[in-house]
């Protein structure tokens, strides 16, 4: 992600998410302060970048013969669920917050995931 002249890179299997912030609102109608939900077990947020995901391990031919691995191989990855734009629902444990550039976002492994809502 972009902001500005820095770079934020998300590794790994992890997930960037804007925080939701305001009130939320009961059935009934009332709303809701920030304090009063950190209590739940599940948070939603949008999706502003990904990372990679987990690195798949080199599978050589020759596994006995140490000598002959070439260390010019591309590393590939075990792809990614979670695209940007995307409206994801997680554990509110396995986040952590982190501020760039004054806004508050949450970094969150893919494991942590719920559901993801998407526009097609």
């Amino acid at each position: 992600m972009k902001k500005g002249k820095k770079h934020l890179v998300v590794v790994g299997d992890r997930v960037l998410i804007r925080i939701e912030d305001g009130e939320e609102r009961t059935k009934v109608g009332l709303y809701l302060p920030a304090t009063a939900t950190d209590g739940q077990a599940v948070q939603g947020g949008t999706v502003i970048a990904t990372g990679p995901g987990l690195p798949l391990p080199l599978v050589e031919e020759h596994l006995d013969e140490p000598w002959k691995i070439s260390g010019s191989k591309d590393t590939r990855y075990v792809p990614m669920q979670a695209r940007v734009g995307d409206y994801a629902l997680f554990f509110r444990k396995a986040a952590v917050e982190i501020t760039f550039e004054n806004d508050r976002y949450l970094v969150v492994p893919q494991a942590a995931i719920l559901t993801l809502a998407r526009n097609e």
